[in-house]
């Protein structure tokens, strides 16, 4: 059998290291268009190679494309959790060149999944959702900005600047109706999505573009990689308090949001919601909870294709693959 190829790959915005695993070849290669093509020349040589980068806010994804369009499989993986296992494993010099053995190391030892590159649909999606959240931090400092400018001329410029950035924002909220609407498969989730109480826009699309996996994994999977699944703190006989680590930030943001609604307007997370307080939980344990059984119940509402209409406590359920609400 051809033995499988790990190999490391960090980029920075010059160029480009590429180690394999226990051995002693490394590359280097510009990053430019013609060094990116020598990279993956090179890996094409490399028999069965899993290549494995780091996300690093956008200087990889030219690479990234190239690589995967080459068939050749691929993991970005996040920067913390390498730099972690290069810490567990000894490794506390930090060069590209090291990144790069650490990184094939990490591909040997932990072999992460392999995802497919986002599509075009998708990168726009994001690329819209990334500049609404950027308008939207901004109206929120010129309005603080308002409050307290000393001068009345100052106040005049900070409102018209406060008025044209609500008007960006309607035009961008505008411009994520569309592009959901020419897509006929976002267009079926979003509507799935949005027949939950709670769920609004802003979530429909914030799992659309940041939660590809979401029906695709069962309920502790994709409670993990949001980052809303208690983790054990355990040692011997000592009991620590269970929290939750790590996900990702932008969807546990708003599904945050969105439960703090559902704990009012949701029956389900709602009586879920009172009986984690009656049993004297925490609040904001109770809100994390809630926010995973929310989650759980999207996960599975895109999963089977059933509207929330057809799992709602009010109406019998017929479906044996329904997701447990309860």
């Amino acid at each position: 059998m051809e033995e499988k190829t790990f190999v490391g790959i960090d980029v920075a915005k010059e160029k480009i290291d590429m180690a394999v695993h226990e051995s002693e070849k490394q590359w280097k290669f510009a990053n430019s268009p013609e060094g990116i093509a020598q990279t993956v020349a090179c890996l094409k040589e490399l028999s069965s190679a899993l290549v494995v980068l780091e996300a690093t806010g956008g200087m990889e994804l030219p690479l990234v494309a190239a690589i995967a369009v080459s068939g050749i499989p691929l993991a970005v993986v996040n920067p913390r959790q390498v730099r972690d296992f290069a810490k567990a494993t000894g490794r506390l010099a930090k060069t590209d060149a090291i990144d790069a053995k650490v990184l094939a190391h990490f591909a040997k030892a932990v072999k992460p999944t392999i995802r497919p590159l986002p599509d075009i649909q998708t990168k726009e999606l994001t690329a819209i959702l990334t500049r609404r959240h950027q308008i939207i931090e901004m109206i929120t400092a010129e309005s603080n900005r308002f409050r307290f400018a000393p001068a009345e001329s100052v106040k005049e410029r900070i409102h018209t600047h406060i008025l044209w950035l609500k008007d960006e924002l309607a035009s961008i909220d505008d411009q994520l109706g569309q592009v959901i609407h020419q897509s006929p498969v976002w267009r079926e989730k979003d509507n799935l999505l949005k027949s939950v109480p709670a769920v609004g826009r802003v979530l429909s699309m914030t799992l659309l573009a940041h939660l590809p996996e979401l029906g695709c994994l069962n309920r502790g999977q994709i409670a993990a990689l949001v980052g809303v699944a208690p983790f054990n703190r355990d040692s011997g006989t000592m009991r620590g308090k269970r929290m939750i680590w790590g996900g990702r930030a932008t969807v546990r943001t708003v599904l945050y949001m969105s439960t703090l609604v559902a704990t009012r307007f949701n029956p389900v997370i709602r009586e879920f919601y009172k009986r984690l307080c009656a049993a004297g939980k925490a609040k904001k344990v109770a809100i994390t909870a809630c926010m995973r059984k929310l989650l759980t119940i999207l996960n599975s509402i895109i999963k089977h294709h059933i509207p929330w209409r057809d799992i709602s406590p009010e109406i019998p359920k017929t479906s044996p693959n329904i997701c447990p609400l309860t």
